[in-house]
């Protein structure tokens, strides 16, 4: 009983407490949709990433070309050309993976791009959401699109369009 009675209690104090809190959503993919030079960057980027796929891909089909080479003719060769043989292959497999690495990696050319395209413009939106926070008194806003945990909102409490009016792209 008494484990009731302090959940209760427990329950309303966090409800009380929540009430005097504002809170706003945005829906960051609806934001970025409407932002032209985030639509340009995007593209950009994904022309980079077919290009630089198109190469990484060329270096893996070369070792595959030299190792079907190499298996046609490995009854032909002596020890000496068979270990020179392998030693090319494995090296052009690790040119690739290298290549791989230098375009695709953790801290590669795309993510580097990446960064330098889409900072400016999501910098540019946390700016806008913080200025009408501000105005309106928003203790907490969060983004309906990355977060997974919320079933359903009012829509009321959308500001996508404020910040969208925010940065010059009204809706």
């Amino acid at each position: 009983m008494k484990k009731i009675v302090l959940i209760t209690i427990a329950a309303i104090a966090f409800c009380a407490s929540g009430k005097a809190q504002k809170f706003a959503l945005i829906d960051m993919e609806y934001i970025l949709k409407n932002i032209p030079a985030y639509e340009m960057a995007n593209e950009q980027l994904n022309q980079i990433s077919k290009k630089w796929q198109v190469e990484v891909e060329k270096q893996f089909q070369d070792a595959q070309n030299m190792y079907k080479s190499y298996q046609s003719e490995v009854v032909f060769l002596s020890e000496d050309m068979k270990k020179k043989r392998e030693d090319e292959i494995v090296a052009k497999e690790k040119a690739a993976n290298d290549l791989k690495r230098k375009y695709f990696g953790q801290d590669g050319e795309l993510y580097k791009k990446r960064e330098s395209l889409m900072k400016p413009i999501q910098e540019e939106i946390y700016n806008a959401v913080k200025q009408v926070s501000e105005e309106k008194g928003y203790q907490m806003v969060m983004d309906r699109a990355s977060s997974a945990n919320i079933i359903f909102a009012s829509p009321r409490i959308d500001i996508s369009n404020e910040i969208l009016a925010k940065l010059g792209y009204s809706k």
